[in-house]
């Protein structure tokens, strides 16, 4: 690579390595700034480097220039186009110099903070013909130069320096000048001759920027409210953004807010707060007023409203369970209310009869001394701004079924006992007769009714006994007091006595048979008479 490549190399490194943080920066802006406005006029002043390329005079070199000023005023007749005038002057003494005055136009395009541009000027330079000049032998002699290049600006985003200050990391130009030095005398002197450069100038410095295309902007001041809906008591915020003014370390926004409800006090940040208690229902005006110093621009206001809505009331449902009672019975009354701001809520009950005992959102009725009939039961619930609700549930005292008569029942009448006359001891004897005469009786009287015969005899006896004094039994009765036999069970029992059970068995009624026989009348051998002859 080549001296030249070389150069050019180095020139786009140094071009990438400032541009690219820089662009990346253009791309945000700071709170409490805004973007630059495209300025009207710009002067620029930086430190150069001057580096020739293949250029000598007399075969002799002309060698690079590190330290150097460039300088320059710039007129803008628009966004983009303008004039530039410039001067720069590099040191090198006591060898050759060079100082170069040129003008000529310029473009630019700003991208936020960031302006690159490019520049073609022309105009004259002075340049020394050798390195050992000295006097008016080897004086700097004025030719004509020509320089074209490109550039990028980067406007400081601090509030302070209101976007006049910028600063240019870089500046590269190809430069060309041409000085002629008159006949060379005597022939082999470094004297006279045609000095041509070619030479990459770098520079980089400040510039001042004043003066604006438009106008500054008028301050922008919107507000808002949040929420917009609030009920009586509920806190609001309102926010303030503004635009077009900045703040700096001599001014500093101001910021008044007022209302035509509620109380109002200003927040952090230039925001306020509403408190809305005891508001009635509504809509209400926020207005806020921000202030920089004096000037039609540096002030604006803005409005926001918000409306103030009453509570509403509660909903309440009614329910009994069970719906339906007996007299002097209870029933469970429910309510279920809810407040659509959720509010606390109180619960009341009420009846058209009976009595109602609450427990929060349950109540208990009671329906005594309550004829049949339908009883109406209120549920109200009430929130803490004393907004109501109410329902209502109805509760069938039923008329009570008549009584059931109780069932029937059999009855064990009186027993017969066989123990006076061992003689005949299956014979029922005159006394037993009294007591089968009574069963005769509540026979007649319940024609409806079955006598059960039970037959007992002594474990020293034959079974059949037993069953003798059973027939027996029966025809008396059939026989003397004339009673149905159909009506007449026989049946022997357990061996425990000479006796016979009568159980009087009413219809529908049952009778414990247990530890009882049935017998066939027709296969007992009976002996003697059945019962004693009655008096003649």
């Amino acid at each position: 690579m080549n001296f030249r490549s070389r150069a050019y190399a180095a020139l786009m490194l140094v071009s990438a390595s400032s541009v690219i943080p820089l662009w990346c920066a253009a791309q945000a802006t700071p709170a409490g700034t805004s973007l630059p406005d495209t300025s009207l006029v710009e002067i620029y002043g930086g430190y150069g480097h001057f580096r020739p390329v293949n250029s000598d005079i007399y075969s002799q070199n002309y060698d690079s220039l590190p330290a150097g000023v460039v300088t320059g005023v710039t007129g803008y007749f628009n966004r983009s186009y303008g004039l530039q005038a410039e001067y720069s002057h590099f040191f090198n003494y006591p060898d050759y110099c060079l100082s170069t005055v040129q003008g000529g136009p310029v473009y630019r395009h700003q991208i936020g903070r960031l302006i690159p541009f490019a520049h073609i000027i022309g105009g004259g330079a002075q340049v020394g013909p050798a390195y050992d000049h000295s006097g008016a032998t080897n004086a700097c002699t004025w030719g004509w130069a020509a320089t074209a290049g490109v550039g990028v600006d980067y406007v400081l985003p601090t509030a302070s320096l209101g976007n006049h200050i910028a600063i240019r990391p870089i500046e590269a130009d190809f430069h060309f000048s041409d000085v002629n030095y008159g006949v060379r005398n005597p022939p082999l002197s470094l004297t006279g001759g045609d000095g041509k450069i070619t030479a990459i100038r770098l520079s980089a410095g400040i510039v001042y920027r004043f003066g604006a295309m438009s106008p500054a902007l008028p301050a922008d001041f919107g507000c808002e409210v949040e929420p917009v809906t609030v009920f009586p008591g509920d806190p609001i915020t309102v926010s303030g953004r503004v635009i077009n003014l900045e703040e700096s370390r001599r001014l500093t926004p101001v910021y008044t807010w007022t209302s035509n409800g509620g109380h109002i006090s200003s927040s952090a940040g230039g925001g306020a707060t509403i408190t809305t208690a005891g508001l009635a229902e509504g809509d209400y005006i926020v207005k806020g007023r921000v202030s920089e110093g004096s000037g039609p621009n540096r002030e604006a206001e803005c409005t926001a409203s918000f409306r103030v809505v009453g509570y509403q009331p509660p909903t309440i449902s009614c329910s009994a369970n069970p719906s339906n009672i007996l007299p002097g019975g209870l029933s469970t009354i429910t309510a279920t209310a809810r407040s659509p701001q959720n509010r606390p809520l109180n619960y009341s009950f009420g009846t058209s009869a009976g009595q109602i005992t609450a427990n929060g959102a349950t109540a208990t009725l009671a329906a005594a001394d309550v004829p049949p009939g339908t009883v109406n039961v209120s549920c109200n619930a009430v929130d803490d701004h004393g907004n109501s609700a109410s329902a209502a549930a109805t509760i069938t005292v039923a008329t009570p079924p008549p009584p059931v008569a109780p069932a029937p029942a059999s009855r064990k009448m009186c027993s017969v006992s066989f123990e006076r006359d061992r003689k005949r001891p299956v014979r029922v004897d005159n006394e037993a007769k009294a007591c089968l005469d009574d069963i005769a009786l509540e026979l007649n009287r319940q024609t409806d009714a079955v006598l059960v015969v039970v037959g007992k005899h002594d474990p020293q006896e034959m079974p059949e006994a037993a069953a003798e004094r059973t027939l027996n039994v029966k025809q008396y009765m059939t026989d003397e007091k004339g009673i149905d036999p159909r009506r007449i069970e026989v049946r022997t029992g357990e061996n425990t006595s000479r006796t016979v059970d009568n159980i009087l068995v009413p219809p529908g009624a049952t009778w414990d048979a247990g530890g009882t026989t049935s017998f066939d009348p027709s296969r007992v051998q009976r002996h003697g008479e059945p019962y004693a002859p009655g008096p003649r």
